[in-house]
């Protein structure tokens, strides 16, 4: 459903800004949330990978719990309240519209996918592949973060408490744009610490930092526009746990088959193609 325009009265740019700061707030919240972690094995600093799989996944799952603390912070103090929360479970044209999230994410996963390899494009990995570390064992319990705590924190603070801020001030596709826009954004950092040295980055890290960035914005604008159309945050929630479930599923199929896993994921695509039987 279409938001009146005369609900639309926030400034636009007022808008852009808070949602900005949201997503800020919600990266800083992360910051205080993995501290527990962080004290409990102070190993996760510097070298992730060599720290058991229980202190990995406690710090994931503190990471994007600071997310959810995050939205919950700006309801309490705008007194929106867990009424805002468009949380109920979906009706049939719900479900269809979490299944078209899922394959409409996938397809456009293998199109960008096929474009990497026939452009050779390089592609930074997120930095959540330093704590898999190679073990299949762990991309199974991030698939496990994945459905109970990175979907869902990450839809409930970009979709229903970001994008739904956005309406105030822009029709909803134009919402759907500015929150992807800024979810593209704040991953910046991450994938571009991925590629090397942040004080050494040179065209060629920026190029694999904004490739990975292309499916983040993609995704996004999937997600955001199935949530747009439902109004109701299970939808997004699941396409988006079974899109990166899709690609952790990736890097556990390439450890199986024993590919190349220091190339990108979006590259393990292609090549798995060559070698699962179908």
């Amino acid at each position: 459903m279409e938001t009146p325009s005369r609900v639309r009265s926030a400034s636009p740019l007022w808008a852009t800004l808070v949602a900005f700061g949201l997503a800020v707030f919600g990266i800083v919240a992360t910051q205080f949330t993995t501290l527990p972690a962080i004290f409990l094995e102070p190993a996760l600093i510097e070298s992730p990978g060599d720290t058991s799989i229980g202190a990995r996944a406690l710090l994931m799952t503190l990471n994007f719990l600071g997310f959810a603390l995050a939205g919950a912070i700006y309801l309490a103090a705008t007194d929106r309240g867990w009424s805002y929360v468009d949380l109920r479970m979906p009706t049939k044209r719900g479900w269809l519209y979490v299944l078209a999230g899922i394959v409409g994410s996938l397809v456009f996963y293998f199109l960008v996918s096929i474009l990497i390899q026939l452009l050779s494009l390089p592609a930074t990995d997120n930095q959540v592949m330093q704590y898999i570390a190679g073990d299949q064992t762990m991309i199974l319990v991030m698939i496990l973060i994945v459905f109970f705590f990175n979907a869902p924190a990450e839809e409930f603070l970009f979709r229903n408490v970001i994008q739904k801020r956005l309406y105030e001030a822009f029709s909803r596709f134009q919402a759907v744009l500015v929150a992807s826009a800024i979810f593209a954004l704040i991953h910046f950092p991450v994938y571009l610490a991925a590629s090397g040295d942040p004080l050494a980055i040179g065209p060629s890290d920026l190029l694999a930092t904004t490739v990975p960035l292309v499916v983040v914005f993609g995704g996004s604008v999937i997600f955001g526009y199935v949530y747009a159309k439902t109004d109701n945050l299970v939808v997004p929630t699941a396409a988006h746990a079974a899109f990166n479930a899709f690609q952790f599923g990736l890097v556990y199929l390439a450890l199986e088959f024993d590919l190349e896993t220091g190339e990108p994921v979006q590259s393990l695509l292609v090549d798995l193609l060559a070698v699962v039987p179908v």
